[in-house]
């Protein structure tokens, strides 16, 4: 007599299935709401007060002679008093005019500082912080423009002993209204929503790497390898500090255009953060790190597991749909989205206006990217240097786009 249970596949698919759609679900609307509401409960303020400490503007820059006047420019015009403001770029081996071009604003007071030999974003800032001399340091891209008022923005945070590191705004500009810049700018958008929650809790998880700045004692030699923009928030919870975000210190840069610019980039920045997560994983412990490491694991790590967790709903909808109708139609409707995100692909390829298509080609792209970054992660491939992908002038800062920061800065 055999007395083995007999396993029940629906049961099983019926299990994953929800578990996947849950995991999904807490990823993208759970965890945000979490965070908003603990936010509002138990509120983490920041004070802030008119200072004016020395600031040095480090500008990160590989190959950026089309762009990189127009930043000096846009940095020596910033509101801030000009013996407490220096500005330095740092050149990552550059072989094209950018270093030339510097060179021309030394009269002005800017600094070429260059790194002869290519090790990466990262190392060429640090590097550029041992010849620097503000008591914050303010870490910027070449092509992102600053609106007048940020280092005074930015500054008034460090009136409050507990912050270590303040980021501001990034708004995206889409001038030519692609679908990689529509889903681009949606993305980022609740992308901030998010931050502004965790801003609430007590301290950010990463910042943008194109506006953000660090209090001269504070700042620590991060490894060449590791994405400055995420491991720098790690840094400074690991002091016992705060990173915060400032939404009234907008900054401005273009989104890119053609699909396989970003998930070039998106492949970068995800298989560093992963890699950085290898790295950093003690901070992971809820019992040592309390809310840094469940922010962590919600925004981070469990956003990366989404691919595998869309695979495996779709695999079990489509055994169930096997048996129940019900579920003929949810895996109709789990195929007819990734047909639209096909389509936005195939519009933006063939340069057509997408408009709705832009969402879910995009949350399609980031997390394909994702797979991709995985795999590169775990056949031990990383990107110690980066290469700008440029495809034209840098944004202008229209009123539109301003105003529209400005709204999102004040809800």
């Amino acid at each position: 007599m055999n007395f083995q249970p007999e396993l029940n596949y629906g049961l099983i698919s019926m299990f994953i299935f929800f578990a996947s759609v849950g995991a999904i679900i807490y990823v993208y609307i759970g965890y945000p709401l979490v965070a908003y509401v603990i936010s509002k409960l138990i509120p983490w303020p920041i004070r802030q007060a008119k200072i004016t400490p020395s600031v040095s503007v480090i500008i990160a820059a590989h190959n950026e002679e089309k762009d990189i006047a127009a930043k000096i420019e846009n940095t020596l015009a910033l509101d801030y008093p000009g013996d407490r403001l220096e500005i330095i770029v740092a050149s990552d081996c550059s072989s094209d005019r950018t270093d030339e071009i510097v060179r021309r604003y030394s009269r002005k007071g800017v600094i070429l500082f260059r790194q002869n030999e290519r090790f990466g974003k990262t190392m060429a800032q640090h590097k550029a912080v041992l010849v620097s001399s503000g008591d914050i340091l303010v870490f910027s891209d070449a092509t992102t423009m600053y609106q007048p008022n940020v280092i005074k923005k930015i500054v008034r945070n460090f009136a409050d002993p507990s912050v270590g590191c303040v980021t501001g705004q990034l708004v995206y500009s889409d001038q030519v209204s692609s679908a990689v810049g529509q889903g681009c700018r949606s993305y980022w958008n609740y992308e901030k929503f998010i931050k502004q929650c965790e801003n609430g809790l007590g301290s950010l998880i990463g910042v943008s790497g194109c506006l953000y700045s660090v209090r001269r004692t504070a700042q620590a030699k991060l490894a060449k390898d590791m994405i400055d923009d995420f491991v720098i928030a790690t840094e400074i919870h690991l002091q016992g500090l705060r990173s915060v975000y400032e939404p009234e210190a907008i900054s401005i840069e273009d989104t890119n255009n053609r699909s396989r610019d970003e998930f070039r980039m998106r492949v970068r920045i995800i298989e560093q953060t992963i890699s950085a997560l290898h790295r950093y994983q003690a901070i992971l412990n809820p019992f040592k790190h309390g809310m840094f490491a469940f922010q962590m694991i919600s925004h981070k790590v469990l956003r990366y597991t989404v691919p595998l967790w869309l695979i495996l709903a779709i695999v079990s909808s489509a055994q169930l749909a096997l048996s129940y109708s019900l579920f003929r139609f949810v895996l109709a409707a789990e195929l007819a989205f990734f047909l639209l995100a096909l389509a936005g692909y195939l519009f933006e390829r063939m340069n057509i206006k997408s408009g709705p298509l832009s969402l879910p080609f995009y949350f399609a792209l980031v997390n394909v990217a994702s797979v991709a970054a995985f795999l590169k992660f775990i056949k031990g491939h990383n990107h110690v240097v980066w290469e700008p992908i440029r495809e034209g002038n840098l944004p202008s800062p229209s009123n539109n786009i301003v105003s529209q920061a400005q709204s999102t800065a004040r809800i």
